[in-house]
C-alpha cells in the first residue's frame, strides 16, 4: 500500500533535493521503519490517516528497540521530510509531525586537536615511502580546507587552482563549492603530483582524480580513516580521532579566531547555518571549561 508513496517519495528526493543516493536510501530506510511499526501494532495506516499520537507511540516503539537519542532523530528527521513531500503533494491535508517533539540529545563536544597536535600526527608520516608523500598531501589539504573525507577522495586534478589559491570542492547533494587552500598543502599536493603520482599506474576513468592507491583506482573513506587511526597511535594523543576531527579543528580554529560564521558556513559547505553555529556552542563551552579549570572565582 506504501509503494507508490515511497516511490513518488525517492523520486522527489532525487530530483527535488538532489540528493545523493546514499542519502536517499537512507531517508527510505526510515519511512520502512515507520511501515514496519504500523504493520506490528495491526494499524497500517496511510499517510493521510497517520496522526501525532500514532508518531508519539512510534518513537517510543523505536527507543524500546534500544536506539540511541541520536539514531531516534535521524530517524524522525527522515519521517519529517516525508510528510513535508506528502504535503507538498497534497497526499495529506496537515503535517503530523508539526507538534511531533524531538528526543533530547545530549551536546557531546567531538574532541578538537590543537594546530600543534595536527603537526604532530601530519609528522609521524614517513615520507621516504611513496604513499608518505600523498598522506601528507591528503591531511594538509584536509585541514587547510576543513574537506569531508568523501571530498577529499574525490578531488579532481581539474577542480585544483593552485595559482588562485583555491580548489573546486563536490560535497553533499553533489553541490559544488570553491575553498581557499593554503600554501603549504598547495605545496605538498604539486611534490605529490610531479614525484609521485606521475609514476603510479592509472586505472581508466581515474585519470582527473587526484589521490590514488597504489593500484591506481581512487582510495576510500575506510583508508583514510584507518591511516589517521595508525599515526594518533604513533603520536601518542589520546583523543577519539577521526577524518571528521580534522574538519571540526579546521572549524573550531576559524571562530576561535574570530571568523565570520557565515563564511565559515560557506567554507563548510553547510546548507544551513544552524549546522555551523555549533562551532558557536563548542567555542563558548570551550571558554567556559577554561573558566572552570584556571579561575579560582569561577563555580
Amino acid at each position: 500500500m506504501w509503494d507508490a508513496y515511497k516511490k513518488g517519495y525517492k523520486a522527489w528526493l532525487q530530483l527535488e533535493k538532489s540528493l545523493s543516493e546514499n542519502s536517499v536510501e537512507a531517508y527510505l530506510r526510515d519511512i520502512d521503519k515507520l511501515t514496519d511499526f504500523l504493520q506490528a501494532t495491526g494499524s497500517m495506516k496511510t499517510p493521510d490517516a497517520v496522526e501525532l499520537k500514532d508518531l508519539q507511540t512510534f518513537l517510543q516503539w523505536i527507543g524500546q528497540l534500544g536506539l540511541e537519542a541520536t539514531s531516534q532523530a535521524r530517524i524522525l528527521s527522515g519521517i519529517r521530510s516525508f510528510y513535508k513531500y506528502c504535503y507538498i503533494e497534497q497526499i495529506v491535508k496537515k503535517d503530523p509531525t508539526t507538534l511531533l517533539e524531538s528526543p533530547k540529545l545530549k551536546r557531546a563536544l567531538p574532541d578538537v586537536l590543537s594546530f600543534e597536535e595536527i603537526e604532530t600526527i601530519i609528522g609521524q608520516i614517513d615520507l621516504s615511502k611513496p604513499e608518505g608523500g600523498r598522506n601528507k598531501a591528503i591531511l594538509e589539504t584536509m585541514y587547510s580546507c576543513g574537506l569531508r573525507v568523501s571530498e577529499v577522495v574525490n578531488l579532481r586534478i581539474s577542480g585544483l587552482y593552485p595559482d588562485a589559491g583555491f580548489i573546486r570542492v563536490t560535497g553533499k547533494g553533489d553541490k559544488e563549492r570553491l575553498v581557499p587552500i593554503g600554501s603549504d598543502a598547495i605545496k605538498y599536493i604539486r611534490i605529490y603530483q610531479q614525484d609521485i603520482r606521475v609514476h603510479m599506474p592509472l586505472k581508466p576513468g581515474n585519470e582527473d582524480i587526484l589521490f590514488l592507491n597504489r593500484r591506481g583506482s581512487k582510495l576510500s573513506r575506510v583508508m583514510i580513516f584507518l591511516l589517521l587511526k595508525d599515526l594518533v597511535i604513533e603520536a601518542g594523543i589520546k583523543k577519539n580521532i577521526s577524518p571528521h576531527t580534522f574538519r571540526h579543528s579546521f572549524a573550531t580554529h576559524l571562530v576561535e579566531g574570530g571568523a565570520d560564521l557565515r563564511a565559515v558556513q560557506e567554507m563548510l559547505g553547510h546548507e544551513s547555518i544552524t549546522t555551523t553555529e555549533i562551532y558557536t556552542h563548542l567555542d563558548r563551552e570551550y571558554l567556559r571549561e577554561t573558566l572552570h579549570r584556571f579561575h579560582p572565582g569561577f563555580k
